[in-house]
């Protein structure tokens, strides 16, 4: 008890020290803390054109340098629109370098970019789950894992029903090729009955395929409805596609949660507190929603502008990314002559 006194007690002297910024030390230092940038951003990303300038205009922002390496697709929007960048910024007198492009769009320059550690500091893969495995593998360079999503939605014995079809088929059907989409559905077993038939019918306007558990299927009334295999349960579809359990609790929902998913968005759908709090405080993601979207973790949604990516990992920054998770930290130490004895 006795050391546990002391540890709370530090514990509130560091928050204080947090909120103040800078401490005074007894020898007379003062010891702060200043945001700096990471330094040579790589990215490399795969069709969208745009994301060229919005990870410029966060890199800059941020006084990061950026190297882009853009997919074969937009390679010459790419290369006109790193030329714009290159021109304003000569324009205001700034190092064109800043900005550059990669236009080797081979895998092996890929490859060797992935491995300039003398040269870039961090390294942020934007593509498919193909794309990120090979950078994760390959890379000596630091690497912020994006976002595949696997994201579930569990509707739990206490949910308001209409409630649940609405977040499910805007989560599902509002836009199906992104990672903050719904994939998988999990139902407590004494609301399935319930939801299912109203939800299959509105699934069944957006032609979405059911990957359902076997005992499920009669309760389902469209063509569009398949038994699911076990690799639906982790499966991203990025497609009109969803996969559909019961469960027993929101224990077990968390349990399958954890085992199946990607570290993404994940949402319950209830009217019990401690229900709710249970699966914030359990479920292992980014981003954990009660009663609401998974669509809504993005970098516009959460108030941050643009995006670099969603982060899916666990050390320096997770979730959506912006100009704050461009940055690090470094100690800043004033002194009057003192020497350590």
């Amino acid at each position: 008890m006795h050391c546990a006194g002391h540890a709370g007690s530090g514990r509130s002297a560091r928050s204080r020290r947090q909120r103040s910024g800078n401490e005074k030390r007894p020898n007379g230092l003062l010891i702060g803390k200043q945001r700096v940038p990471l330094g040579v951003c790589a990215v490399i990303y795969e069709a969208r054109p745009n994301v060229t300038a919005d990870v410029f205009a966060l890199c800059f922002k941020s006084g990061n340098a950026v190297i882009l390496k853009g997919g074969k697709e937009a390679a010459n929007s790419n290369a006109s629109i790193v030329e714009v960048l290159q021109e304003s910024l000569a324009a205001f007198d700034l190092p064109m370098e800043a900005a550059s492009l990669l236009k080797d769009n081979s895998r092996e320059a890929s490859r060797e970019l992935m491995r300039c550690s003398r040269w870039v500091d961090v390294l942020i893969p934007r593509g498919g789950a193909g794309l990120i495995a090979s950078v994760v593998e390959n890379a000596t360079v630091p690497v912020i894992e994006t976002g595949t999503g696997n994201c579930h939605v569990y509707v739990d014995e206490s949910a308001d029903l209409d409630m649940a079809v609405r977040i499910i088929i805007n989560g599902k059907t509002q836009r199906v090729g992104v990672c903050n989409a719904v994939e998988s559905l999990l139902v407590h077993r004494n609301v399935v009955d319930a939801l299912l038939p109203r939800l299959e019918e509105k699934l069944a306007e957006h032609q979405v395929l059911i990957h359902a558990q076997k005992e499920l299927l009669p309760l389902i009334d469209h063509a569009k409805s398949v038994e699911a295999s076990e690799e639906d349960w982790g499966r991203e579809y990025l497609d009109y596609e969803i996969s559909v359990k019961t469960v027993n609790s929101v224990d077990e929902a968390i349990e399958h949660i954890n085992a199946y998913n990607t570290g993404h968005s994940e949402a319950i759908v209830t009217r019990d507190y401690a229900n709710a709090r249970k699966f914030l405080n359990q479920v292992d993601a980014a981003a954990v929603y009660v009663n609401a979207s998974t669509r809504f973790t993005d970098g516009h949604e959460f108030g941050l502008g643009a995006e670099i990516g969603i982060s899916t990992q666990k050390l320096h920054a997770r979730g959506p990314m912006g100009l704050e998770e461009l940055t690090t930290t470094k100690y800043i130490i004033f002194g009057d002559g003192q020497i350590r004895p």
